[in-house]
This record gives C-alpha cells, sequence and structure tokens, in this order.
C-alpha cells in the first residue's frame, strides 16, 4: 500500500499555527509537551520549528521545557506581562507561589517606590528569572499553603498575591533581604489602610511566628495603627521574648526595650 505523504506535509508551521491559537485565545505560554501532543510534531522538529520564530518565542530558564509568547509590540522588551503566565509556570512547575512583598504591595496600589525586580514567595531555592529587562527573585516560605493569598484584579491571567495583612506581615519577617527595616516600614506604611483585622487574624494564625508578630505589634503601634497593634497584642501570648528589631544589627548597650512588645529597638528608624 503507497505511503500518504501528505501527513509531513500538514505538519510544517505546526508550531506557529499552535502559537498562533494561544495568542489568539489570550494564551501567552505552554510547555512543550502541550505543543508535541496537540501538534504530532516529533521532539526534534519541534525544537526546530520553535527555533526559527526567534525572539517571539522565549523560556524562563534555557534549561526548562516553558515557553513564553512575545507579541510583536512586546519585542523591544522581550518578554510578555509576569501576570500572563506566572500562574501557569508554576502550575508546570508544580510549586505553590504567590507575588510578595514590594511586588504585593505595589499590586495592592501601596507601594511608594519603585522597584526593578518581582519578588515571588514559593517553598524551595530557585534560580532568579533574566528576560530582557526582567527579572524574577524567588523568596522561600515554609508552609506557604497556609499564608492568605488573594488574586491580582485586572490580571491578564490567574495570579496569586498575599493578602494586604499577609504583605505586611513578610514585610517584616523578610526586612533584611528587601533593603533592611526602614524600607519595609516605608512600604508597610501606605498599606495599612487595606489591613482588615480579620485578614490580620488570618495571618497570624497561619504564620504562626511570634518574633515576627512581635516586630510587627511594634512598627504598627509605633506608626499609631492603634486598632491593628492592639489586635496583635491580645493573640501574642503574655510571656514574649526579649527580641532586636534588627535581627543583624549590634545592639546598643542603651538601646531601651519597649515594654508592651519586649523589643529592643536597634534600627533607629523612630529615633526622634
Amino acid at each position: 500500500m503507497a505511503t500518504d505523504p501528505t501527513p509531513k506535509q500538514r505538519r510544517t508551521g505546526a508550531a506557529a499555527a499552535y502559537i498562533n491559537a494561544l495568542l489568539a485565545a489570550g494564551r501567552v505560554s505552554f510547555p512543550l509537551s502541550a505543543l508535541l501532543q496537540e501538534s504530532g510534531l516529533s521532539l526534534a522538529a519541534a525544537k526546530s520549528q520553535l527555533n526559527r520564530l526567534g525572539p517571539s518565542v522565549v523560556r524562563p530558564s534555557p534549561s526548562q521545557k516553558f515557553f513564553l509568547l512575545v507579541s510583536p509590540e512586546q519585542l523591544a522588551r522581550g518578554y510578555p506581562p509576569v501576570d500572563g503566565w506566572i500562574d501557569d509556570y508554576f502550575r508546570w512547575l508544580g510549586r505553590p507561589y504567590y507575588l510578595a512583598l514590594q511586588s504585593a504591595a505595589s499590586a495592592h496600589g501601596a507601594n511608594p517606590q519603585a522597584i526593578q525586580v518581582t519578588q515571588v514567595m514559593t517553598d524551595s531555592p530557585r534560580r532568579p528569572i533574566s528576560i530582557g529587562r526582567l527579572r524574577i527573585v524567588f523568596f522561600v516560605k515554609r508552609g506557604i499553603e497556609r499564608t492568605p493569598t488573594q488574586q491580582l484584579p485586572n490580571a491578564l491571567a490567574p495570579t496569586r498575591l498575599s493578602t494586604p495583612a499577609a504583605t505586611g506581615f513578610d514585610l517584616i519577617r523578610y526586612a533584611a533581604r528587601i533593603g533592611g527595616i526602614g524600607m519595609s516600614i516605608d512600604t508597610l506604611r501606605p498599606l495599612l489602610p487595606l489591613i482588615r483585622t480579620a485578614d490580620l487574624l488570618a495571618t497570624l494564625e497561619a504564620e504562626g511566628e511570634t518574633s515576627t508578630t512581635q516586630r510587627l505589634g511594634y512598627v504598627l503601634d509605633r506608626l499609631g495603627h492603634k486598632k491593628n497593634a492592639d489586635v496583635i497584642d491580645r493573640w501574642l501570648i503574655a510571656k514574649r521574648p526579649k527580641i532586636p528589631l534588627v535581627v543583624s544589627a549590634a545592639i546598643p548597650t542603651a538601646c531601651p526595650m519597649n515594654s508592651r512588645w519586649h523589643i529592643i529597638d536597634n534600627s533607629g528608624e523612630f529615633d526622634s
């Protein structure tokens, strides 16, 4: 029986057709396995066709079989918006995530300072991602699934970010990683009106970290946010360890301890 010569011809341009269909549906990412399944291409043929598409198809990591689609209007910056693909990317990795820290504060409309990176929380160490002008840095948290999160409003695709209270908690916990306690306080200050009592209590229960809770309570108290400072005060156990506000900084001999929070303020942020 003669061999039908048409299947190979039908596969010509299959990768481009698959990508155009994704873009038409508002999708900007895909795993290689999906392309192979939908197109019928061999692995070698798929890689060859993708390579011919040039900068319109990029990868978060050269070693990963996950691709991002760069539309013509995005070619100058070299990548699609993060909120269009970060959820699909972590689903493909099989890991939890959420937009965190200053990136989350910005998403809530409360970050007074422009940052040059996107900050993402996950449950295991990951190398930063650099694509064009985009840089994503990762922070690690055990028990990340317990952290209260919400959907990013008006995102191109489903995107998780920490709630205002969880964002505030992380800002204090990871202060040393994001420029120090002063930077954390500056970012936290405009976020305070968004922190609801129920959200704060849910965060304290989920995180269960006494030392970070003490520091957060002290900062809220000094910033005059009495209502939520009182919520934290009631949540904390009666006997609180004496801890410095800044973990890595020296403690001057004459540095006083705050009697309510048992915080030794060695930051200088609240000196009058």
